[in-house]
């Protein structure tokens, strides 16, 4: 669906508030801030992601006649309301942490500055499009950082939640470094490379394995064959017997294990295939890795040129979900914020600025007031301005995989790590950022 059939693709309650801030007469505008508020215990960074689709969405939103002749049949929304919808445009501006960027807890992914009920409607399909890309880019670039340098190739579609899910983490996996997918409309949709060997049913559907792999190599000479439907080691010995039987017109670049133990099984067949003179054939590994099971095959040595990681890439056991949200920080030029427990807002618009060392090392981020200089880089950029993208907003998949690949580079190798960093990448907030913060308090708090 594309981004103008997504008008409804909102919680009810916005609609209800966007009535409600018209007949208020409240159009001033508003500042949201969308932002992660503590990161899961197994990540050290996050990689932003999942912009693209939110301003998509917010440069395209429109009410079509049969959206508006449902919200009629609600009972919530007067006539004069629906009449108005019909010309519904989103004409605020957003700023944004690029794509690829990695980000840490209290820092503003991004920044919508828009007459208040606009910003308000834009919280669901925000939170929804960055929230998820931004968990699955984040847990790809520790696969991709496990890997060390060996290509990873998303295989996962058939168990992610729903066809969206799955094309987009499509997309941010290839943001965070993954080489391919399996998903072809995802290949076709991003232009992403796409990758696949064969399946153990097409195996089983032979009555001899050694047919399958004759047939399946007429069709695609140059495959990975997978060898672990019934005996890994057995099925790596007939691609042996194969490849004497087909002579100079064997050219199997691979084999696939699905199974088992990975290291000692790879090694094994490393062993048997060089021994046949085999060196080209490659292995790939593939069932149920993760950035730990990855990191233990290279760690083993054994030689493997690529993995396939699904189903905890897609969705991730370890974080499944991030403690996102999207709160107003200003309307009218004032800041606002909530005194709930556990829950602080840091009021107004914002900057972060990212200091980097003399080793071209970050060292450290600032959360500052707009107006504040710092030393460092300045993450937040301008991708909207009137409801319409700037060049910065416009960026391209490419743009966004070197951005992820570069800045990743340059986090310190702990936090870059798979494992805990100690300490945690340092982020403060400065101190009139604070000063404001404790202002606005003690106003709301009279």
């Amino acid at each position: 669906m594309s981004a103008r059939d997504l008008a409804l693709f909102t919680d009810l309650y916005e609609l209800k508030m966007l009535q409600t801030y018209r007949l208020e007469g409240m159009a001033e505008a508003g500042v949201f801030d969308l932002y992660v508020r503590e990161l899961p215990e197994s990540r050290n960074y996050l990689l932003a992601c999942g912009l693209d689709d939110a301003l998509a969405w917010l440069e395209s939103v429109r009410f079509r006649k049969s959206d508006l002749d449902y919200l009629a049949t609600t009972g919530h929304f007067r006539d004069d309301f629906l009449k108005w919808l019909e010309t519904f445009r989103f004409t605020g501006d957003v700023w944004a942490v690029p794509e690829g960027t990695p980000v840490f807890a209290d820092e503003p992914l991004l920044e919508v500055i828009a007459p208040v009920g606009e910003g308000q409607l834009a919280e669901t399909f925000l939170m929804n499009q960055v929230h998820f890309q931004t968990a699955v880019a984040s847990k790809a670039a520790r696969v991709v950082q496990a890997a060390s340098g060996v290509p990873v190739v998303d295989f996962g579609m058939r168990r992610y939640h729903g066809t969206d899910a799955a094309l987009k983490a499509a997309r941010a996996f290839t943001v965070a470094g993954v080489a391919s997918t399996s998903n072809v409309l995802a290949g076709k949709t991003y232009g992403i490379p796409v990758a696949g060997t064969m399946a153990h049913s097409f195996v089983q559907a032979f009555d001899d394995e050694m047919d399958a792999f004759r047939a399946f190599v007429r069709a695609y000479p140059d495959t990975v064959v997978l060898v672990d439907t019934y005996d890994t080691i057995e099925g790596v010995e007939k691609l042996v017997a194969l490849a004497r039987e087909m002579g100079p017109a064997f050219r199997v670049s691979g084999v696939r294990i699905d199974s088992g133990d990975l290291v000692e099984l790879s090694r094994r067949s490393r062993e048997i295939l060089d021994a046949a003179g085999l060196e080209r054939v490659g292995i790939f590994l593939s069932g149920g890795l993760d950035e730990h099971r990855v990191a233990e095959v290279v760690r083993s040595g054994v030689r493997v040129e690529g993995f396939g990681v699904g189903t905890r890439m897609g969705v991730p056991p370890d974080a499944p979900t991030l403690d996102i949200a999207y709160k107003l920080v200003e309307y009218g030029g004032e800041g606002r914020l909530k005194l709930s427990p556990g829950k602080p807002i840091l009021p107004g618009r914002k900057q972060v600025y990212r200091a980097i060392g003399a080793d071209g090392r970050a060292e450290r981020d600032v959360v500052a007031r707009r107006d504040e200089v710092h030393e460092g880089e300045p993450l937040l950029v301008e991708v909207m301005r009137g409801g319409e993208r700037t060049a910065a907003g416009r960026e391209s998949l490419a743009d966004a995989r070197e951005r992820a690949r570069r800045e990743t580079a340059r986090l310190p190798d702990p936090v870059r790590g798979i494992e805990p960093a100690e300490p945690p990448y340092p982020v403060v907030v400065s101190g009139p950022l604070l000063d404001v913060q404790r202002r606005v308090e003690e106003r709301f708090a009279d």
